[in-house]
């Protein structure tokens, strides 16, 4: 056999080992020298034994890559029966290992469950290359992080240093993958390269994406991190009405959707085509007026008040969901003209003033309409599909 043809052989049969799990692949990136060892996470034994408990019942990859990356890192922070996740675990912001393999041809066909991430903002221009050299990278840019998911923590801390090489530049998309190739079959031998065994790079801090997505709607709410004073009240005012209606809107879509019937259903109806309406109106008060709706703590705080007492009526169905439908737009509503009233004291541009007071005018008329349904012994009653069956 010439000493190509041999080559050729040897470099099969080193990556054959990477597909079977041979012990030569056995994932010991903290034997490195640029790799320090890691502390594990705090673990109880409860923790551990759970962890231990749910493997037992997964396929035998993501069993291993379970045992391996808890004998690194110790035990998962979170353990459900389709996950784990270990958190802060080394130079990670994330590890999370599925039950669920996904199949995956490059270098050679194996298969994902093991997927760390880092804090990384990929510039918008390079996600094209990025995913070109490795499709199974994700970039999700509102967090600001990179992912690399495979079988062994060495393979992805090698796609994550190429992918890094491809982003500055220093390798094109077709040498990094060349690369990928050749570093894979240096592990199987047996060798260490410092691509595989920990990150070439120090992964940046957590931070917003650096191209941070705005807000394309004219006149919607643009976010605000900070307490408003003064003109910018007018800002936050108008937020508040943008999510105010868009929490009827989602309230009316879930009753719509529940099949109420008779009045309640024409009541929810109405709303929905009333506050969907109003959106629209309410932002062009915003461009009319130069005036930035926010959405700043405040709004945002009301819009998890809405939705928490909207998620404890979506379980029901049927009279009792009806029931506790209109209970909510009576409460709401009531809240709503209350809020209406504060900020008529505070708004200072009169076109928003003028908003407001016939925003009130509706809102009382819709009050007043739930008040009414109430105490209707006929809006409780199911839809005529409901009764059929």
């Amino acid at each position: 056999m010439n000493r190509t043809r041999f080559n050729v052989v040897k470099k099969l049969l080193a990556i054959s080992a990477l597909a079977i799990g041979a012990p030569a692949m056995a994932d010991n990136t903290t034997k490195a020298a640029k790799a320090p060892a890691m502390a594990k996470a705090p673990a109880t034994a409860k923790a551990q034994l759970d962890a231990n408990k749910m493997l037992a019942t997964w396929p035998p990859g993501p069993q291993l890559a379970g045992q391996e990356t808890m004998a690194k890192y110790g035990a998962p922070h979170e353990v459900t029966s389709e996950r784990m996740i270990w958190r802060d675990a080394g130079p990670y912001k994330r590890i999370m290992l599925t039950k669920a393999m996904l199949p995956h041809d490059f270098p050679m066909p194996h298969m994902d469950y093991l997927e760390h991430t880092i804090n990384f903002n990929v510039p918008n221009d390079k996600t094209d290359e990025v995913h070109a050299f490795d499709a199974s990278i994700s970039i999700y840019p509102v967090a600001g992080e990179l992912s690399a998911r495979c079988d062994l923590e060495s393979n992805n801390v090698l796609t994550l240093n190429l992918a890094n090489d491809v982003i500055s530049g220093k390798k094109s998309v077709t040498a990094a993958r060349k690369q990928f190739g050749e570093v894979v079959v240096q592990r199987a031998e047996g060798k260490n390269p410092p691509y595989a065994m920990a990150l070439q790079f120090k992964p940046q801090q957590a931070t917003a994406a650096a191209d941070a997505e705005v807000v394309t709607l004219p006149g919607l709410p643009k976010r605000s991190d900070t307490a408003v004073t003064g003109a910018n009240r007018d800002g936050e005012i108008l937020g508040m009405l943008i999510a105010l209606d868009l929490g009827e809107v989602h309230a009316a879509s879930i009753a719509e959707m529940k099949q109420v019937g008779g009045p309640v259903m024409d009541y929810a109806k109405m709303l929905h085509e009333h506050h969907g309406k109003h959106v629209g109106e309410t932002a062009m008060v915003g461009q009319n007026t130069k005036v930035t709706a926010l959405q700043t703590p405040a709004v945002r705080a009301f819009q998890d008040k809405h939705a928490g007492a909207l998620a404890k009526i979506v379980p029901l169905d049927g009279e009792p969901f009806a029931r506790a439908y209109l209970d909510l737009m009576v409460k709401g509503h009531t809240e709503a003209l209350q809020m209406i009233d504060r900020q008529l004291q505070t708004a200072q541009n009169e076109a928003v003033k003028g908003h407001l007071s016939a925003t009130r005018q509706v809102i009382a008329t819709h009050l007043d309409k739930a008040k009414q349904l109430q105490s209707d012994s006929r809006p409780t009653r199911t839809s005529s599909r409901q009764t059929r069956r």
